[in-house]
């Protein structure tokens, strides 16, 4: 076995020229693990159509096997060899593609995908990310990339590479470093499975945005109790070490404090450690950094979180869901 069959001794950190990019897409191509920045968060990418290359993956993260992975392709065209897409899923596919949207559909026969990737469902997950550094490496590596985010599971979501190597250093081939992150909340998931579309996950693109494309409003997501047919829908998800209390409208002097907005609540002056998403209220503003200022407050060494309500519209509700899950029992 070659040393990329095995945890490496030392990640690579590559920069995003085209020779960073060539080697990212050459280490991917022989099972390597390799991080790489899409416009939601970092993904940790393996080649999905290698089911040795997806299992260190699940090893390097240490996640669930039930809980599928997304593959990344480079366009619609490369999606459409591994996904069935009926005219639900084209009319998203074409109105956010490339973008933060990953849609779960039918697999295709003779898809590449492979079956662990796929957590043996009938179904895939496809997503083609906007991001120019994403979409240069998958042009180069030529095979769809599975790539969920690239943390320990159930820890809080990378928006740049220090958050990456925090989880991962020495656990994976390479990073590319491309900087931080633009959406901050990894993409939505829509399942079209049935002739209709079904949010599983919100995320970067709204959904609201998604309706307007379908002109009907979106299924509520997998029914209770179901096995996961998509990413990030186990229940204790982005966790950090710190418990988390959500919708608080006191902070306790032994807290550190999540804010959202010009007005603080009582107590917050004397909080632990304080961050404020966006001190304007604005809800873009606040998804971008969410995951950085969930690792800023755990790094304070408090027991608990306390977060203050943030409004459920647009990006607010992907980053409420985000929210629950940190705070969900573990």
């Amino acid at each position: 076995m070659n040393h990329l069959g095995s945890i490496p001794g030392e990640t690579v950190r590559l920069g995003i020229d085209p020779a960073g990019i060539e080697h990212a897409a050459a280490l991917l191509r022989q099972g390597g693990l390799v991080a790489f920045p899409t416009e939601t968060v970092y993904g940790l990418g393996a080649d999905a159509s290698d089911a040795e290359a997806v299992a260190r993956i699940y090893a390097a993260k240490g996640r669930p096997s039930f809980n599928p992975l997304i593959s990344h392709v480079a366009g619609l065209e490369e999606a459409r060899r591994e996904g069935v897409f009926d005219a639900v899923a084209l009319r998203l596919a074409e109105a956010f593609w490339p973008g933060p949207l990953t849609l779960v559909v039918p697999a295709a026969l003779g898809a590449t995908v492979s079956d662990l990737a796929r957590a043996g469902l009938p179904s895939v997950a496809l997503r083609v990310p906007a991001h120019p550094v994403a979409l240069s490496l998958l042009e180069q590596v030529g095979r769809p990339v599975a790539a969920p985010s690239a943390n320990r599971s159930g820890r809080v979501s990378p928006t740049c590479a220090e958050h990456v190597l925090t989880d991962l250093d020495g656990r994976i081939a390479a990073i590319l470093d491309g900087g931080s992150t633009l959406v901050g909340v990894e993409s939505t998931v829509i399942a079209c499975l049935d002739g209709k579309a079904r949010l599983l996950r919100p995320g970067g693109v709204t959904r609201e945005a998604a309706e307007a494309i379908l002109g009907v409003s979106l299924e509520e997501g997998p029914d209770a109790g179901a096995a996961p047919i998509g990413p990030g829908l186990l229940a204790s998800h982005y966790a950090p070490r710190a418990a988390v209390r959500l919708d608080a409208s006191r902070v306790e002097p032994d807290e550190a404090v999540l804010l959202f907005g010009p007005v603080d609540p009582p107590g917050a002056e004397s909080a632990k450690a304080r961050f404020n998403l966006s001190e304007a209220g604005n809800l873009q503003e606040a998804a971008a950094v969410l995951f950085s200022a969930l690792r800023r407050l755990d790094a304070a060494g408090t027991r608990t979180i306390a977060v203050a309500p943030i409004p459920a519209n647009g990006l607010g509700e992907a980053i409420n869901d985000r929210l629950r899950r940190a705070a969900a029992p573990r």
